[in-house]
């Protein structure tokens, strides 16, 4: 046990504690306000891509109490991307700095083993209005990168406008298995030159059987020869009554059509019949036509998320 027997730490298990992992953030949103804890989409998504190319147990680490209740965990991600959650009540007891020091072990292990695929150095995320945050990394030594993000609010309360689809489009949820290959098809089409590796069918069974996927939620548009060409991935967090939008993507040849916003229009429309009041979704600052297409949607900037990085020279230099 760490921390005078009040805790202990292992790798991730299976699908027990990714539920428990869910339900730390949401009762953490519940607690403190959308921003503070990541919306249960970003938590399944970024499992998905260490499900996919990694190994859950030696990337995720979990924290809990003698009595195993979860209270706090992990992840070391592809880019390499270090980022931890710990439950409310745990805040500030020392889990966040032990989540550190296994990221960057793990971390130097892997760079030690095969430089050429991982970095020097860990990157994270962190609101910039989120003083705590952002404090905690600058005294580990982190430092600002070059990378921002703005998130985005849409309250449902506000009318949801009816877009139209082109001639011979269809705009409805996947049909099912038969689907997936076409399905990770496209969203490899869009986002592979930012992922490593090439998204199969098999991967995307494995994203929909994930707890908190809602098939209702992954809305596409089709073409008439049957190929999709835009599509959105939806989340809900139904504590918090907030849905999530995440990845977005519309095949370069199928731009400029309305697609995008056609498939975010419904992905919204089944989030209100699902209950949500608000949804939230996220991109880079200067990724100018995503930020359009979401206002065009009526969502709003409410704040902006920063990438932090530390280098093992810059921790050999403080030392």
């Amino acid at each position: 046990m760490s921390n005078g027997a009040r805790w202990a730490s292992r790798g991730y298990r299976d699908d027990q504690d990714l539920r428990q992992m869910l339900e730390l953030i949401q009762t953490g949103r519940a607690a403190t306000g959308d921003w503070q804890y990541w919306h249960v989409g970003e938590l399944l998504y970024m499992f998905y891509q260490v499900d996919r190319h990694l190994v859950p147990g030696e990337h995720i680490r979990v924290w809990h109490t003698p009595r195993g209740a979860l209270i706090g965990y992990a992840f070391l991600g592809v880019d390499p991307l270090f980022d931890w959650q710990v439950a409310h009540g745990w805040l500030r007891c020392g889990i966040e700095e032990e989540a550190l020091e296994w990221a960057q072990a793990r971390l130097d292990a892997l760079h030690a083993a095969a430089p050429e695929r991982w970095k020097d150095h860990l990157t994270c995320l962190a609101r910039l209005d989120d003083a705590e945050r952002v404090g905690f990394l600058e005294r580990g030594g982190f430092v600002p990168g070059k990378y921002v993000e703005v998130n985005h609010i849409r309250p449902l309360t506000d009318p949801i406008v009816d877009v139209p689809v082109p001639d011979g489009y269809e705009v409805r949820a996947v049909a099912g298995r038969h689907e997936f290959d076409e399905r990770s098809a496209v969203d490899h089409a869009v986002w592979g030159q930012w992922q490593p590796g090439k998204l199969s069918g098999q991967d995307y069974l494995r994203l929909t059987q994930l707890p908190g996927y809602d098939g209702r939620l992954d809305i596409v548009a089709v073409g008439p020869e049957g190929r999709i060409a835009a599509y959105v991935n939806g989340w809900n967090d139904v504590v918090n009554r907030i849905g999530d939008f995440g990845p977005v993507g519309t095949r370069a040849e199928y731009r400029q059509r309305g697609l995008g916003k056609a498939v975010l229009t419904e992905c919204l429309r089944q989030m209100e019949a699902c209950g949500m009041e608000r949804v939230c979704v996220s991109t880079g600052e200067n990724n100018t036509a995503a930020r359009r297409l979401y206002e065009s949607v009526g969502f709003r900037v409410v704040n902006r998320t920063g990438e932090f990085e530390r280098t093992n020279r810059s921790v050999e230099t403080e030392e």
